[in-house]
């Protein structure tokens, strides 16, 4: 009996399937089939095969899609509120008092559509997102067809849709019953970082931890200042507290990791935890330069995220990993430090295995989901091309975004969304400017 056909045969001019390492495969096609790799090939054998529908692809590259490892989503709607602040500044005079008026339901609504559809024209497959409502926030994921990890933040004080910590994780664990099966959707913990959660709900994570099998997802030693304040209130660094915690380990998703010495990197490597570099955010906010390298080097797993748009401001994962491939040689002083192949690798596979769903995107592979970008490297500005990865990280930007597929289905085709309203969204942000502008004007 032959083969069912492919629902689906791709032709780009080069395929970079980011796993084995540094391939470029020209003149192949991928093939799909029950939103799945079925097959990865030169195109004279690919196209022996029967398939439903077939697209040439002249002048882009195919990747896996981009994987932002970490955001706030709903944040969009307070892009530009607060610009050119302190960190704790930033958070405590502006941006914690703007959520306490204005975030409820709808506003985690409106804010997580505006942030999946920038996000998916920019080549995002996947994100992670860390905000209020996370039940909100998951019915817009299930909606739009896009993966996402959502993280239930959790803090010592009151929070939007949440009074209490014990309620937030009660929350929690009912919306991970909910969707403990969803194809597209993984629960996490989110207690917001050290210094904002205690001990005795650190252990209340840790028993939920274990009993639910999910990642934690936290800022940690985001800035020196924090370092420095917790060595004066537990007389230790926030990782090694969170060490003798039992909380660290394979799914421990540590975001920023501006400060890291010897110590810390032992922590990291001996727990095998994923740190989540936003080198935009952590500039903007002047909180500290990332290690990239010294901790690839290491052995550590270092994803990239755009942190939220307030603080950002965009949520341009490729123009992200531009500037971590960048900064990461000016923090080394190696012209050789994160090189254009393995800042891809940042972007996609390291992101998946932080998120702990290597088994099933990040990579071009037989088996797993078909998430994947079409990049069009055929502009002026990107000729001549000798190496296409080196071309797309160093001097392409998000506009070159044309298709995006997840687990098959099309969301993005010729830079239109499929599946949500342009313009619909682009009035309802503008609504919420005028609202939140009002009453908030940002203080300098």
């Amino acid at each position: 009996m032959p083969d069912a056909p492919f629902d689906l045969i791709l032709l780009p001019t080069w395929l970079v399937p980011v796993e084995p390492a540094s391939v470029v495969l020209e003149n192949h096609a991928l093939c799909i089939r029950d939103g799945r790799i079925a097959l990865i090939a030169p195109r004279e054998e690919a196209l022996k095969h029967r398939t439903h529908e077939c697209r040439e692809l002249p002048g882009m590259m195919l990747t896996p899609g981009l994987i932002n490892a970490h955001g706030h989503g709903a944040m969009t709607l307070f892009r530009g509120l607060a610009d050119d602040l302190p960190l704790m500044t930033w958070l405590k005079e502006h941006i914690w008092p703007a959520e306490a008026k204005w975030v409820d339901e709808s506003f985690a609504r409106d804010g997580t559509e505006l942030a999946i559809a920038e996000q998916l024209q920019s080549g995002v497959t996947c994100f992670s997102d860390m905000y209020f409502f996370p039940e909100i926030i998951s019915e817009q994921v299930h909606d739009s067809g896009i993966r996402a990890q959502i993280c239930v933040p959790i803090l010592d004080f009151p929070i939007p849709g949440a009074r209490t910590a014990d309620e937030a994780l009660r929350k929690g664990v009912a919306l991970f019953d909910d969707l403990k099966h969803h194809p597209r959707i993984n629960i996490a913990l989110g207690p917001h970082a050290p210094y904002s959660v205690s001990d005795d709900k650190f252990e209340t994570i840790r028993v939920l931890v274990a009993e639910m099998d999910v990642a934690i997802h936290m800022h940690v030693h985001e800035t020196a200042h924090e370092v420095q304040q917790a060595l004066a209130d537990h007389g230790e660094r926030p990782l090694a507290r969170l060490a003798r915690m039992q909380l660290l380990g394979p799914r421990f998703q540590a975001v920023h990791m501006t400060q890291v010495d010897d110590e810390d990197l032992r922590l990291l490597v001996e727990n095998n935890c994923s740190v989540i570099h936003c080198p935009e955010s952590n500039l903007k906010l002047a909180s500290g330069f990332c290690p990239v390298e010294r901790l690839w080097t290491a052995g550590v797993n270092v994803a990239i995220g755009t942190d939220g748009a307030a603080s950002n401001n965009d949520l341009d994962l490729l123009g992200e990993t531009r500037t971590a491939a960048l900064l990461a040689k000016a923090v080394a002083g190696s012209a050789t430090a994160l090189d254009a192949h393995r800042a891809l690798r940042l972007a996609t596979l390291n992101g998946a295995r932080a998120l702990g769903i290597d088994g099933c995107t990040g990579s071009l592979e037989m088996g797993k989901f078909a998430d994947l970008v079409a990049f069009d490297l055929s502009s002026l500005a990107q000729q001549p091309i000798y190496d296409p990865v080196s071309q797309l990280i160093y001097a392409s930007g998000r506009s070159c975004v044309r298709h995006v597929w997840v687990g098959g289905k099309q969301l993005l085709d010729d830079r239109r969304l499929t599946r949500m309203d342009e313009a619909k969204l682009i009035a309802t942000a503008q609504e919420w400017g005028r609202k939140i502008g009002a009453s908030d004007r940002p203080r300098v």
